[in-house]
């Protein structure tokens, strides 16, 4: 099982974490709401997650340019 962190807006992985010990409490999932969980984390049929947040660079931008957090795919 892998949980890989992908920027929403650029699609960039962030980080990657393998393992057979890696549980929901551990990486704090347990803390976030069900619309969160929704928003923001994929389960695959393999197991595999993917959680989407937002990179260093594309919080820099919208910072710069909030704007940007308007459109879709701001920074692609």
């Amino acid at each position: 099982m892998s949980v890989n962190y992908v920027c929403k807006h650029c699609h960039t992985l962030i980080g990657r974490v393998e393992g057979s010990g890696i549980d929901e409490t551990r990486l704090g999932f347990h803390l976030l709401t069900e619309a969160e969980r929704h928003e923001y984390i994929k389960v695959h049929t393999n197991g595999d997650v993917t959680v989407r947040m937002t990179c260093d660079f594309c919080t820099e931008a919208i910072q710069m340019h909030p704007e940007l957090s308007l459109l879709s795919s701001p920074l692609q």
